[in-house]
């Protein structure tokens, strides 16, 4: 099987460093639990939460960017796991204290009812004290489309809901493009 992605990262650390606000959120806990991290490609904040403390475990189905960020943990010995795999099959999310998406959902017309379904998986089946961590683009409705999935049976506690530009500098070229995002993260 072809994945798109495998073309994408021919080169390396594609998507730059993680996210400021993300780091932040995760170190300010003082325990450092079992993170997944979920469409996680090259490992940009796996590799980093790993870095912090804290057991992750990355799934892709890019075996490229697998092997980038699991070559990346062995050499410097973090507790980090990846899997080459599905993330719409996977199904053990009560294992883990956190569950990371980051810019994984588009609302694509193509994609929209598959996507809004692994919401409601993942809020369905996440263990009390769990947190899902959401970094989305904030532009035309997808906040409002991930919002709406996460509340599918009740309106979820966020534990945080913040606004944050994402700049993007590709070194080769010089381009540098900004982006509204957001970061919403729920507590069961």
């Amino acid at each position: 099987m072809t994945v798109t992605y495998d073309k994408y990262y021919q080169t390396e650390n594609l998507f730059g460093e993680p996210y400021p606000e993300l780091i932040e959120f995760f170190s300010g806990f003082p325990t450092k639990g079992k993170v997944l991290d979920l469409g996680c490609g090259q490992g940009r904040d796996a590799i980093a939460l790993a870095r912090l403390g804290y057991s992750v475990t990355g799934i892709d189905n890019s075996k490229i960017g697998i092997n980038q960020m699991k070559e990346i943990g062995q050499n410097e010995k973090l507790d980090l796991d990846g899997q080459v795999g599905d993330i719409y099959t996977f199904d053990r999310f009560g294992e883990f204290d956190f569950v990371l998406l980051d810019s994984m959902f588009h609302f694509a017309k193509k994609d929209r009812e598959q996507e809004i379904e692994l919401i409601k998986k993942i809020v369905s089946d996440m263990r009390n004290g769990c947190h899902v961590v959401f970094c989305i683009q904030d532009t035309g409705n997808k906040v409002q489309t991930l919002n709406k999935a996460i509340d599918f049976e009740r309106k979820q506690k966020r534990f945080i809901d913040k606004d944050f530009k994402y700049v993007f500098e590709d070194k080769d070229s010089g381009n540098k493009s900004e982006t509204d995002y957001r970061m919403i993260v729920i507590e069961k």
